[in-house]
């Protein structure tokens, strides 16, 4: 008995011993990998990376994210079989990160990185567009959460339309598509904007931003606008695909089998609202049976197009006010804000569109859309809103200063904003206007419906 127990407590010392000679040599070697590979010497860290990725797979996620530089370089730098090797070994190291750090490692994020991976070296690959796009398919609906890639989210609907135009996709398989892909666009930029926001109002405010903030607001910023760009080209993508001819028949034929369908009709109605597609009787059904299945902040607001529709301005106020009431999520209110201050542009109700403008700024800060929308007003009402033709002139410093606020809040649009209020700016009272009028540094009054100050600037 005493044989059996120094023996076992010998194999014990013994596995013991070697596990922890092995961890020692895998520490070495991960030390020397990750040296090479900060020094972008990748031939010469792939000998210790493979031999730690062999023998301690769950040493350290290091093992993942330098091997991923160490097999992206090889990709850059390889042709033909080595390279198409290359590519399928790091799609394999991907699964054994998922495998080995789940934590650490975001289902959807990886799966969209190997798909866009192999949609990016097809020429090597040789897959299908079908083959492409079932990937991604795949990657989004096993993990839409962190599915969020801007890049990827683009190749998944133009593989989609690819496939539509080559007659292998119907017409509700590419709205339906669209609707996916272009609700995700939303929620991220709604995400961002949040987070977005929160800096603005300590900025507004005077608080310093923590080391955090400060770093993350450029973050923010160019995810915002890589999700602009992203929210473009699939709506240009989408282009004529979706116009009234095809929608009608398509949402005419499914909607008594959708008719209790409150996503389906949302959808539906959005798309043909979008489109332009409302004076088609099929509007009026989609928004009325969504309006009496679940009335929501939407199809408050559809109806309201419908009234609007019918020369009843006033009915159709009520329910874009109701649109507003019912609508409890901040960033959702200061879209329908938006949208309901450009109906009331529309019809020349300046000043009732610019507090709904300024709604939506309060909702969400960092859009600038409904500054750019109050600076045009100030234009367009230039001419108008002054007593003579030095304070008509002047009206568009307060459009320019508009503008300003457009390009300093929303990355989106920083340079078109920008551009504009220098446009604005050249049109307003020279240097010599100023000299010849004797008035810099003087308040001007602006009346009408703007009625607002505006400081002449000094020379």
């Amino acid at each position: 008995m005493k044989t059996k127990i120094t023996l076992l407590l010998t194999l014990f010392f013994l596995v013991a011993n070697v596990s922890f000679a092995q961890q020692e040599e895998c520490m070495t070697k991960l030390s020397i990998f990750h040296e090479y590979v900060k020094g972008k010497n990748f031939e010469a860290a792939v000998e210790p990376w493979s031999e730690v990725r062999k023998m301690c797979p769950k040493f350290n996620i290091a093992i993942y994210s330098d091997g991923e530089a160490i097999l992206s370089n090889k990709i850059e730098n390889t042709t033909g079989a080595e390279k198409v090797a290359a590519i399928n070994d790091l799609m394999k190291l991907w699964e054994e990160r998922l495998l080995h750090f789940p934590e650490k490692t975001k289902k959807g994020e990886y799966a969209a990185k190997a798909c866009q991976l192999m949609y990016d070296n097809n020429a090597d690959l040789e897959k299908t567009d079908e083959e492409l796009y079932d990937c991604f398919d795949a990657a989004f609906k096993a993990d839409k959460a962190t599915f969020t890639n801007p890049k990827s989210l683009y190749t998944y609907f133009s593989l989609m339309v690819g496939l539509y135009d080559a007659k292998k996709k119907t017409d509700a398989e590419l709205f339906n598509k669209y609707d996916d892909i272009a609700e995700k666009v939303e929620e991220e930029v709604q995400n961002y904007s949040e987070n977005l926001n929160k800096i603005f109002e300590k900025e507004e405010a005077g608080t310093p931003l923590t080391k955090t903030e400060t770093s993350y607001k450029p973050y923010y910023e160019s995810y915002l606008k890589a999700y602009d760009q992203i929210s473009s080209g699939i709506d240009r993508k989408l282009g004529d695909r979706a116009n009234c001819e095809n929608l009608i028949p398509l949402y005419e034929k499914d909607f008594e089998a959708n008719k209790s369908d409150e996503v389906w009709l949302r959808r539906a109605a959005g798309k043909m609202s979008e489109k332009e597609c409302t004076d088609d009787p099929l509007f009026f059904k989609l928004v009325n049976a969504l309006h009496d299945l679940s009335p929501s902040a939407n199809s408050a607001f559809y109806l309201g197009i419908l009234k609007d529709k019918e020369k009843k301005s006033s009915e159709a106020m009520a329910f874009y006010k109701q649109a507003l009431d019912l609508e409890t999520d901040h960033f959702k209110k200061s879209r329908l804000a938006y949208r309901i201050g450009l109906k009331l542009k529309g019809r020349g109700n300046y000043s009732a569109a610019r507090n709904y403008f300024r709604d939506a700024l309060k909702y969400n800060p960092s859009n600038g859309n409904p500054h750019l929308a109050i600076a045009g007003m100030y234009a367009s009402s230039a001419n108008s809103c002054g007593d003579d033709a030095f304070s008509k002139r002047a009206v568009f410093w307060l459009a320019a200063d508009e503008a300003r606020k457009a390009s300093r809040v929303d990355p989106t649009l920083n340079k078109a904003a920008a551009q504009t209020a220098e446009n604005y700016e050249a049109k307003a009272p020279t240097k010599s206007d100023i000299f010849t009028q004797g008035n810099g540094g003087q308040v001007i009054k602006i009346g009408c419906w703007i009625g607002a100050s505006v400081t002449v600037p000094s020379i």
